[in-house]
Formats: structure tokens, C-alpha cells, sequence
């Protein structure tokens, strides 16, 4: 529980506010959950605080809910294509992944059960939380929008090149007239010495193209 309410404090989750009297706050509720390996052995236990947004109400604490989900088709065609191609493939979890999406609808919440605040005071919530309505909406349109500017920044978009770095790097050099490329015939790539059978004529050739000596 501590953890969870650090990592809320750190985002900027939510202001203490005074409750206004136009609003009606909902409530929230701790959700423990126990983490086991791959033996069933603990890992640890986790808890997370999760708003009720059933108590929230449309075109006044929220208004769009979609965020787009990948169908299951979708990601085995993903896995075949990668199978295929001898691809490799991670998975990234991202911690508290929806407290990094923007709320723009006024939603005050109760105070989670063992946080104290003075007396009279509420979270107006100022980033999305788990079970709000609009949570997956609202990390959605904060990951659309990096990306987009990313996209769209030069700088950024270099930085985001990570497949292929050395090629990017070297087309960068061409581009730039640092360095040129010469065409070598096929009979002078010194690089089939080391991954192709030779006829002796040239194995020697390619020793002396490599300063190597054969052994006496």
C-alpha cells in the first residue's frame, strides 16, 4: 500500500481539494492481490487502489471511453510473422501505466481508506486511475500524442532508431559525404575467406590480402 500511495504522490495523481458544492465525489477501494513465480512460490503481495467508477456519471465526470484493444488474431499473426522471420520478441509492461494518462473532466474521489487528510477535504483527480470510465481513453491520448511527437521531431525520431543502429549509422555517413562506398568485384570480398570452402589459388590470394603468414 505504501508503494502504490508513493507512486500516486510522485505522478501527481491527485490535488487535496476543498469539496465543491456542485460535485459529487465517488469512492475507491484497496484491491490486494498475492503475485506468485512460475513455481508457485510468493513473488510478493501487491495492492492497488481502484476508483469506483461505476458511481461516476456520463457528460459529468466523463465523456469518452474508447481506447483501442488489439484483437487476439491480430497478435498470433504478429507471433506467426515473427516465428517466420526468426524475429525476436519482448514484452514490456509499463508500472501503473494508466496514471500517465491526463484527466480533462473534473472527478473528485474520496480519500483511499487509511490515507489521512484534514477534514472537509477530497482528491480532485488530476491524472486517470484504475477504474475510472475514461482511464484507458485518457493513456491512450497521452501514448498517441508522444508518439506523434516524436514522429514529427527530427531529433526525437533519431534518438527512437534502435533496430539496425549501425545501419542507420552508416547510411547517416554516406548521406553526409563522411565516408564513401566503393564497389568491390565479388572475387575480392575478402569476407568469403571466412565463410566460404577456397580453392588454394585463393586461399593464398586472400593470406597475403590479410597479412597472414601460414605456419611453418
Amino acid at each position: 500500500m505504501a508503494e502504490e500511495i508513493a507512486a500516486l504522490e510522485r505522478t501527481g495523481t491527485w490535488d487535496l481539494v476543498p469539496l465543491p458544492s456542485h460535485a459529487r465525489p465517488i469512492t475507491c477501494k484497496w484491491v490486494y492481490k498475492i503475485k506468485t513465480r512460475s513455481d508457485g512460490s510468493l513473488e510478493r503481495y501487491k495492492a492497488r487502489l481502484v476508483a469506483r467508477g461505476f458511481q461516476q456519471e456520463y457528460g459529468r465526470d466523463y465523456d469518452e471511453t474508447f481506447a483501442p484493444v488489439a484483437h487476439m488474431t491480430i497478435v498470433c499473426t504478429l507471433l506467426v510473422v515473427a516465428s517466420v522471420h526468426a524475429w525476436s520478441i519482448s514484452q514490456l509492461d509499463v508500472k501503473n501505466a494508466f496514471l500517465n494518462g491526463e484527466l480533462r473532466e473534473e472527478v473528485y474521489m474520496r480519500p483511499p481508506p487509511g490515507y489521512l487528510v484534514p477534514d472537509g477535504m477530497v482528491c480532485r483527480l488530476r491524472r486517470s486511475l484504475y477504474g475510472l470510465k475514461q482511464a484507458p481513453h485518457a493513456w491512450f491520448q497521452c501514448f498517441a500524442s508522444v508518439i506523434i511527437a516524436a514522429a514529427r521531431d527530427p531529433v526525437k525520431h533519431e534518438l527512437t532508431k534502435h533496430i539496425g543502429v549501425d545501419a542507420y549509422y552508416t547510411r547517416a555517413q554516406v548521406q553526409d559525404d563522411v565516408i564513401a562506398l566503393l564497389y568491390v568485384p565479388s572475387e575480392l570480398q575478402v569476407a568469403d575467406f571466412f565463410t566460404k570452402a577456397q580453392t588454394r589459388v585463393q586461399h593464398h590470394f586472400f593470406l597475403s590480402k590479410l597479412s597472414v603468414c601460414d605456419s611453418p
